[in-house]
This record gives C-alpha cells, structure tokens and sequence, in this order.
C-alpha cells in the first residue's frame, strides 16, 4: 500500500480527500444517532434517522449513478463535498429539532448518493488493474483508521460540548476533500457512455445480469442488507439498553469495528482475489458468529472483542467486492453498476430497519440480532454455493 501512494500522486490525492471526508463522518456518525436517540428516546427514532439516509439511495440512485457515467466524475464528487458541507452546518445552529436532524440525515445521504459512484469509478483510471486491491485496501484502512482514533474522541467530545462541535468538524472535512479532490488530474472529462433513453440508466443493471457471478452477489447483497440494516443502525440502542453503556462506551465500540476494519486489510490483503467467493461470501458467515455473540452476552468486553471480528470481516468483504465490481464492469457502465447494488442494499436496509425498530421496541433488540444473524449465514450459504465456472471472463 505504502509503494503504491508514494509511486501515484494521482491516487495520493483521491486517497487523502478520502481519509478526510472520512474522518468527518466519524464524528458525524456518532452524533447523529446519539441526538436522535436523546430527543426520541426510542429505537424506532433511531431507525427514522437511518430511513431518512436510504431514501436517497432509492430516490436518486438510477440518476446519481448515470451521473457518475455521463458527466466529469471529478467535478460530481466536488460539488457533492461542498454540497454536503453545506447541509452539515444546518445542525449546527438548530440541533435540537427531530424533523432537523432527519433532514440533516436526508441531505448528507443524498451527497453520498452523488459521490459514492463516481468515486467508485474513477479509481480504476488512476491506478492498474493489478492495483486496484491494494488502492481499495489503503483507502479502506484509511476510513476505518479515521473512525478508530475518533469514534471513541467524538463520543467523549459530545457528551462534553454537545453534538453542534461533531456536526462542525464533519462540514470542515468535507470542504477540505473538495479542495483536495480539485487537484486531481483525472475524471475532469466526460465518461464515454452511450445513453439513450431508460436503457441507458439502466445499463448497470445489464451488466450485472450478463455475469452470474455478479448476479448472485446482488441476491446476497439483499439478504445481507437484511441483517445489517437493523443492527448496524440500532447498535447504539443495544449500547444502551443490554451492554448499558453511554455515548462514550458506543463510541468505544465504534472504534473496536474499526480497529477489525483496519487489521482486516492490512493482514490478508494480499490473499484477496477479484472474483473469488470466498472472500465476496465468507466474510457474511463471520459476521453471523458475531450477531449471535452480541445477542448471547451482555458484556461491553466480550462485544468490543466480537466487534473487531466484525469490522475485519467487513472491510475484507468489502474491499473483494468494491475489486470485483471495478474490473469484472466495463468503465463505461461502472457508475450505474455501483449505483444498482447501492439501491437493492438500501431497499432491503429500509425494510430492515422498519422491522428492526419496532422489534427492538416491543420484543427487545437481543431478537434483531438473533434474526441478523440467521440472515447472514443465509447469505454465505447461498454465495459460498456459487459455481466457480459460472464467473465470465473479464472485459477488455
């Protein structure tokens, strides 16, 4: 990782904007649910303000990712930083309105919504195919590094000066990414989609049905998002109500995924594979272990241990997929691709949720996790069941 950011001062940049805007939203994560839950008191507000996050997702995703394939990729991702700065600093001023936070929540979504597949797309144009593991490793290990070092410091930091300083430190980073993003050479001119009509917005989806193997990952992607729409929104609500943990203690627990996430690359990038199914699949079976763990114990000690199984289970399956959609997508398709997956994980996150937040009201939040984690080991199951020989060969 290191070879390849002293050798690329292109992927420097992408890199360094990255770590920063990612830095922000560790702050931002924290704050976000620790005032919702304040001013609600219930888990179902919590998931409110992560519904209000995936509508975005469902409402802009076909566009977003079109975007991502029609315009300068460089300058989508710009003006979605500065946008998003923009929408940050309103729960700065108003941070004591339901309705305000859930519109804040909206809006740096539907930046996200922006920046995500243009993103996504443009890495493979600055670096080589042969890279594109180790760039998705370094950029991972560099957002989840972030969210070791201040997960735990905004927790501390809002129960001492409020959610307003989280909320100002993630519009600064966004403001610093677009200004680093703005030295960037490539993704300044058009992409070369043919767009013609609904087929064209739809192209990602054609490229996804023409190869079995990313067709079976969309199938378990849904039953993923299942699981983990619910828990990774409530796990503030099982801080609170079963490890019996504050703000501080959640943030702690943010930072032991983190600490899994980094480690998770850092110790086994080197045997992932673009394609390979056990690293798109296996990591899904790993984070059922962990549901199951969370829900049976209630000890703060025994969760921050799972939770580091967790993140590194996370970022490696994550940085699989991110190499696989990039190499196995033809460049001229891989915005709306990334744009497609983005909108079934966020359909199924909000059903998740939904049910997610009135079972943790009225059965209790140890069941989503049981149930979270049946769901996971469904979703291995079926990917580690996927025929080698039904992967295409890559596009030239």
């Amino acid at each position: 990782m290191l070879s390849l950011l002293r050798s690329s001062r292109e992927f420097r940049r992408l890199f360094a904007a990255h770590a920063i805007s990612r830095a922000g939203d560790a702050f931002n994560t924290v704050a976000l649910v620790v005032l919702v839950l304040d001013l609600t008191g219930s888990g179902l507000g919590v998931a409110g303000a992560v519904m209000f996050e995936v509508l975005p997702v469902l409402l802009l995703g076909p566009v977003a990712g079109l975007a991502a394939d029609r315009l300068p990729r460089r300058s989508v991702m710009i003006r979605a930083d500065l946008f998003r700065a923009f929408v940050a600093l309103v729960l700065v001023m108003a941070a004591d309105s339901v309705a305000v936070a859930y519109g804040v929540a909206f809006g740096l979504s539907a930046g996200a919504v922006l920046f995500n597949p243009a993103a996504g797309s443009l890495l493979p144009e600055i670096v080589d195919e042969d890279e594109v593991v180790t760039a998705n490793s370094a950029m991972w290990t560099a957002a989840v590094t972030g969210q070791v070092a201040l997960a735990p410091l905004a927790g501390f930091v809002i129960a001492a000066w409020g959610v307003q300083v989280a909320f100002a430190v993630n519009a600064v980073t966004f403001l610093v990414s677009a200004v680093a993003l703005s030295a960037l050479r490539s993704g300044r001119t058009r992409a070369d989609a043919d767009v013609k009509g609904w087929s064209g917005v739809f192209a990602g989806v054609h490229a996804v049905r023409t190869d079995r193997l990313l067709s079976r990952l969309a199938a378990v992607q849904v039953l993923a998002s299942m699981s983990a729409g619910a828990t990774s929104g409530l796990l503030v609500v099982l801080a609170d109500r079963w490890l019996g943990v504050g703000p501080g203690g959640f943030g702690i627990l943010l930072g032991a995924i983190g600490v899994g996430a980094v480690l998770g690359p850092l110790l086994l990038r080197r045997f992932i594979e673009t394609g390979d199914k056990r690293w798109l699949f296996g990591p899904f079976a790993a984070r059922g272990g962990v549901d199951l763990t969370l829900a049976a114990v209630g000890s703060p000690v025994v969760a921050g241990s799972a939770l580091v199984v967790y993140g590194m289970s996370t970022s490696t399956g994550m940085v699989a997929y991110q190499s696989t959609l990039q190499t196995l997508v033809p460049g001229d398709a891989r915005g709306r691709a990334f744009a497609f997956y983005d909108v079934l994980w966020n359909a199924a996150r909000l059903l998740s949720l939904a049910a997610g937040g009135v079972l943790a009201d009225v059965a209790g939040i140890r069941l989503v996790y049981v149930i979270s984690a049946v769901l996971l080991f469904a979703a291995a199951g079926i990917g580690l069941t996927t025929p080698m020989n039904e992967r295409r060969d890559r596009p030239g």
